[in-house]
């Protein structure tokens, strides 16, 4: 797999509940939970020791992003340290609560739908070259966008005017367009913001808003991994196939809406086909590139990934109880139903598919899911904990997480963004990294020193 700059933001759907009921206003909760990052912080917004970006974003969601990753596995374990990250705030908040004397509890939940029907966002962010045109990305892309929801899928108790069902997408049925520029208003399948925080002239940011969160790590790095062998094979020019869809936005939500897999989508040169036998043909695709190049072992084995996923989905999708999110929740779901003789529309039900995504250990269901080894795993809980404090050491990241270790340790103080270090010293000066790559710099070596 080429190298590639990955990054992979999560906003949070965040409440505070006493006997069940709303006790915060969501401002009132988000202060609370900021209040450690920035004192009296309502607007927070600050870079990490380990790299990363922690905000109150829009909505008063907390979101955290990742640091530049170049390699998915790590991507995905910096991913699951923002969970413990944002958990951490979480506890020290409820402290400042009691110490306030506010009864209740803060609740966090890993996924991108409310019980309003609002929606917050998994994004994600690929580092592509700029030689290729944005209209040729997003002919190859979107049918995969749309389709890769088979494995990469959330899953979701969906209410409709027909009533309760199960869809595999949290995000399917809030994406109005294919493209545009919006993120909180017409939502698209790929977002045209080029921000790519490197050189310009060179690279584009590919910057992909329909994607569900994952509690599930194998999920999380099939996503990631096949877009980005996808990528490798459009800029390689070794995929000419156009899968372009009449209708890519009611595609997306018809095949959400069929978790038998059955679905079928119509494509611009009028025929019809399943979102299972496109990702097949995606996958043959990808199998012919991967055997014509000299491929690392990251690349074979999400091809290897893949290759099992699709097959299992083709024969029987329940034999994915330990990798795909939506098949687990199923799994988990209709064991709960039928124990207890219950409906999609009993409100116990609504309340599992929410708790899955609670990303406390000792309350979220995936979490006991985990501890009692019933899914599988990409990251393990030591390179988690390791994440939470330590940024990648061959990107752009460990430049900025030692500057900011090293300047808290000074009690310097400072500023940061993606590219750029500075000391809040009209003598010194801005120091711009703009190749995120780039994991040793002498002229940060030199400003680290003089503190």
């Amino acid at each position: 797999m080429k190298r590639r700059i990955f990054g992979m933001e999560n906003e949070y759907g965040l409440t505070c509940t006493l006997n069940g009921q709303r006790r915060l206003s969501p401002d009132n909760v988000a202060r609370y939970l900021f209040e450690k990052v920035i004192p009296g912080a309502r607007n927070a917004n600050v870079f990490l020791e380990n790299g990363a970006r922690l905000y109150l974003d829009t909505g008063f969601h907390p979101e955290y992003a990742t640091p530049e990753c170049d390699d998915v596995a790590e991507l995905v374990t910096h991913d699951k340290a923002g969970e413990r990250i944002v958990e951490d705030l979480l506890h020290q908040a409820e402290k400042r609560l009691r110490e306030d004397g506010i009864s209740g509890n803060i609740l966090l939940f890993k996924n991108n739908t409310d019980s309003a029907g609002n929606s917050y966002g998994c994004h994600e962010n690929y580092l592509v070259s700029r030689d290729v045109s944005f209209q040729r990305l997003a002919e190859g892309l979107i049918p995969f966008f749309v389709t890769r929801q088979i494995f990469a899928g959330a899953g979701k108790v969906l209410q409709t005017p027909r009533g309760f069902h199960y869809c595999l997408s949290q995000r399917a049925q809030h994406i109005c367009q294919e493209i545009s520029g919006a993120t909180t208003s017409s939502r698209s399948i790929i977002n045209t913001r080029d921000e790519p925080h490197a050189d310009a002239e060179k690279y584009r940011r590919l910057h992909v808003i329909v994607g569900d969160s994952n509690m599930s790590e194998v999920a999380a790095y099939l996503k990631v991994g096949t877009t980005a062998l996808i990528l490798d094979m459009i800029e390689d020019g070794h995929f000419d196939r156009d899968y372009s869809l009449q209708s890519p936005v009611q595609a997306i939500r018809d095949i959400s809406h069929d978790p038998t897999l059955r679905e079928t989508v119509r494509l611009k040169d009028g025929r019809t086909i399943s979102a299972l036998d496109l990702q097949i043909e995606y996958l043959e695709h990808a199998t012919r590139y991967v055997r014509a190049i000299d491929a690392d072992p990251v690349t074979q084995d999400v091809l290897e990934r893949w290759t099992a996923v699709i097959d299992a989905l083709a024969t029987d999708p329940m034999r994915l109880h330990r990798e795909v999110d939506w098949v687990i929740k199923k799994k988990l779901i209709e064991g709960f139903m039928e124990k207890n003789r219950l409906s999609w529309r009993d409100p116990k039900v609504s309340l599992l598919d929410l708790q899955y995504h609670d990303i406390r250990p000792d309350h979220g269901i995936y979490f006991r899911l985990l501890q009692r080894d019933m899914v599988d795993r990409v990251a393990t809980d030591e390179l988690i904990e390791r994440a939470k404090h330590l940024p990648p050491q061959t990107t752009r990241a460990r430049l900025r997480g030692e500057f900011i270790r090293q300047a808290n340790l000074k009690g310097k103080d400072y500023r940061v963004d993606w590219v750029y270090l500075k000391l809040n010293d009209p003598e010194r000066e801005t120091i711009l990294c703009k190749d995120p790559f780039q994991s040793h710099d002498e002229r940060v070596d030199r400003l680290i020193r003089s503190f």
